[in-house]
């Protein structure tokens, strides 16, 4: 191999590396945590729809860096208790930030 095609090839992956180490933003989830966030709302909106004493149609659910956010509307306080209730009993939940709106 000639120096200089040498030179290339090593230049060249200096610039896949220092890409590849770019590829999350600022403010930008990574795969992983975004499969984690995923996950944890698949998993309280199942515990939802097991529960009788919540109607999971009626509240919405998202997940951010382990924060749930939980909002929609309650047909009473208590639908709205047991739902936040639910939400922080799921594993890996940090924290759950209750939003739905007794009707």
């Amino acid at each position: 191999m000639k120096p200089s095609h040498f030179l290339m090839a090593a230049a060249a992956a200096v610039m896949i590396v220092q890409t590849a180490g770019c590829a999350v933003a600022r403010d930008q989830q990574s795969v992983g945590s975004y499969i984690d966030d995923t996950t944890i709302t698949t998993r309280v909106k199942a515990r939802m729809a097991e529960d009788p004493a919540v109607s999971a149609m009626s509240i919405q659910v998202e997940t951010l860096k382990g924060t749930v956010q939980l909002s929609g509307f309650a047909k009473n306080s208590t639908e709205r208790s047991a739902a936040e209730k639910l939400a922080a009993s799921v594993p890996g939940v940090v924290a759950v930030r209750n939003d739905i709106v007794v009707r």
